[in-house]
């Protein structure tokens, strides 16, 4: 099982965001969010809830479940770089 990391979800919705050639801007409004309010999750300032996950996704033509699956990879990956960076944490 991995834990949340907002870094992974901010991460993820970046590169998902730029690889649909959105801007913060036009990703926020689709998602009815300020355009800050999206930098600070993109950046991993703010941890997004369900309901912004939710409509995250919707902005950029995904089902919520593809981005929280997303997620999670991105998250185990940076769990692996952790553990490969620092062997002694857990």
């Amino acid at each position: 099982m991995v834990e949340f990391n907002r870094f992974a979800a901010g991460r993820v919705i970046r590169r998902i965001r730029k690889d649909k050639k959105l801007s913060q801007e036009v990703c926020s409004g689709l998602a009815s969010l300020a355009r800050s309010h999206l930098a600070m999750i993109e950046s991993g300032d703010k941890q997004p809830n369900f309901e912004t996950i939710w409509r995250i996704s919707i902005a950029l033509n995904m089902y919520p479940h593809e981005l929280v699956r997303q997620v999670e990879e991105e998250a185990k990956h940076m769990e692996l770089e952790n553990l490969s960076t620092n062997p002694n944490k857990k």
